[in-house]
């Protein structure tokens, strides 16, 4: 299990830090981050396994969704 930074893990993705905030705030499926201490500056960690697995969902709605014939 690999732990990224904010910026890594926007990386992963594709996004900006700010998008990665967005979806975490926004998205319930988005995996959850991991906030090493209680300090507001505390550093934000996520899991690269679980951030695989999402893309890996998203991956599979898109391929389900083609199947169907909407897009």
């Amino acid at each position: 299990m690999a732990l990224l930074r904010k910026h890594s893990a926007a990386a992963l993705i594709g996004l900006s830090k700010t998008a990665l905030d967005t979806i975490v705030r926004t998205d319930p499926s988005f995996p959850r981050p991991i906030k090493l201490g209680e300090h507001r500056q505390s550093a934000v960690l996520f899991d690269e396994g679980e951030l695989n697995a999402w893309i890996d969902t998203l991956k599979a709605k898109r391929g389900s969704q083609a199947a169907q014939g909407v897009m």
